[in-house]
């Protein structure tokens, strides 16, 4: 049986490395990238705390010495269903089952200002682009002797008051008050701001009243100005627009507010939901196909009577979805009747800073804070890693970082513009 998996994420990877373990199946991987990475730390990486290799792992090794898993790197740019292949940018695959494993991408809302100018929060690259950029800042206020001009260049505005955005707000808050203050003495008191917008009344908003209190408290303490039912307009000229309120000036907006999915060439229209999710069946089979599943962020499925409007677009959802499809193949294979996914919600959490940090479970519901809450987002997210070796790398960084209240990874490390002229062709 010849399985097709396109995206290389929580869902893609853990469905390849179960289906792995029978000689049944012929898989083969396709991503854009060469290595998985581990999407909930990147703004650790965007804000020079972890090292890239820290959360990446590159798919042939974590692949090698399984005969029946291939990777390919490309880029997809069509489905032919009627023949079973699909058309990447460098060649084609044949299928006799195809997996959309593919994620989610930034949602601008159709805000053609924001999407140029705004830093997004997706990807390794991502990261990397903001890490240089806020370094790169940093640098030119300590040569500027506009005092408007060093406001702009240290002023920060994060979109968005999911986890994304509370982590990395509580994360500048924190840098600011610490490491920057000691290693940009001439920059003290020249009106560095961080601003955490958000279009709902609450941050953090699904998970518990307690959870958003405390962090919206914990944020507060730390400095962060936060604005609540307010939503980002516009980003233009060193301005950030926003529905309500007036503008705020500042050479940085970090977009941590949506996700959209992606429409693939060759599926038809009606496969796709709300927010351009495929929609599936309860054993994540798209809808109008016949061999063709989705599974994690890129599908809507409505079928788990406790979560009758789809699954929340989280970590947990994608790998327990790829476990319970690797099992339905097998199942397949053997002419067996299936399973349908029923998702295990096994709770929320959230860092804010230093020992601080919210944790929500569901079965008892209980609702926790402070260093306890801290210590079981650092083990669950250390447990999560795809190997040891990113376990190891990121708990030594962790531990430096905590003893210290520093970690010297701050440097400007960008491609020269050659090299930029080469990617480019």
């Amino acid at each position: 049986m010849n399985i097709v998996i396109v995206g290389g994420g929580f869902a893609g990877v853990n469905l390849a490395l179960d289906l792995a373990k029978s000689k049944k199946f012929d898989v083969t991987l396709v991503d854009k990238n060469n290595y998985n990475f581990f999407p909930p730390l990147i703004y650790q990486v965007a804000t020079a705390f972890l090292e890239p290799s820290s959360i990446s792992y590159p798919f042939r090794k974590l692949f090698l010495g399984k005969e029946n898993l291939h990777f390919r790197l490309g880029e997809l740019q069509r489905v032919v269903p009627g023949e079973n292949k699909i058309i990447l940018h460098n060649g084609e695959l044949t299928y006799d089952f195809l997996v959309f494993a593919t994620g989610a991408e930034t949602n601008f809302f159709g805000m053609e200002n924001v999407q140029r100018n705004a830093t997004p929060m997706k990807t390794l690259e991502d990261a990397i682009s903001m890490r240089n950029k806020l370094l790169m800042q940093m640098e030119q206020a300590t040569l500027s002797t506009d005092p408007a001009e060093i406001k702009k260049l240290l002023t920060v505005v994060i979109a968005g008051g999911g986890p994304t955005g509370v982590e990395i707000s509580g994360m500048f808050a924190e840098m600011r008050n610490g490491i920057l203050r000691k290693e940009y003495p001439e920059l003290a008191g020249k009106g560095s701001e961080i601003y955490l917008v958000d279009g709902s009344e609450a941050l953090l908003s699904p998970m518990s009243k307690a959870s958003q209190e405390d962090t919206y408290e914990a944020l507060r303490k730390l400095g962060v100005k936060i604005r609540l039912n307010t939503h980002v307009s516009d980003f233009v000229d060193d301005k950030v627009y926003f529905s309500e309120g007036e503008p705020i000036e500042a050479k940085t907006l970090i977009w941590a507010a949506g996700v959209t999915g992606r429409v693939f060439e060759g599926i038809p229209a009606e496969a796709y939901g709300r927010g351009r999710r495929l929609l599936v069946d309860a054993y994540n089979k798209v809808n109008s196909t016949y061999n063709i599943y989705a599974i994690g962020d890129c599908c809507l499925q409505t079928t788990d009577e406790h979560f009758p409007n789809g699954h929340p677009q989280v970590a947990q959802v994608a790998i327990q979805q790829g476990k319970n499809l690797a099992r339905n193949f097998g199942l397949i294979a053997e002419h067996q009747p299936l399973h349908g996914f029923k998702y295990h919600d096994k709770g929320s959490m959230a860092i804010i800073g230093r020992a601080k940090a919210v944790v929500d479970l569901p079965s008892p519901k209980v609702h926790f804070k402070g260093v306890i809450a801290w210590l079981a987002w650092l083990f669950i997210h250390l447990i999560s890693l795809i190997n040891h070796r990113n376990r190891m790398k990121t708990l030594y960084n962790w531990m430096v970082a905590y003893f210290t209240k520093d970690q010297p990874l701050r440097m400007i490390i960008k491609p020269s513009v050659a090299q930029e002229k080469v990617e480019s062709v």
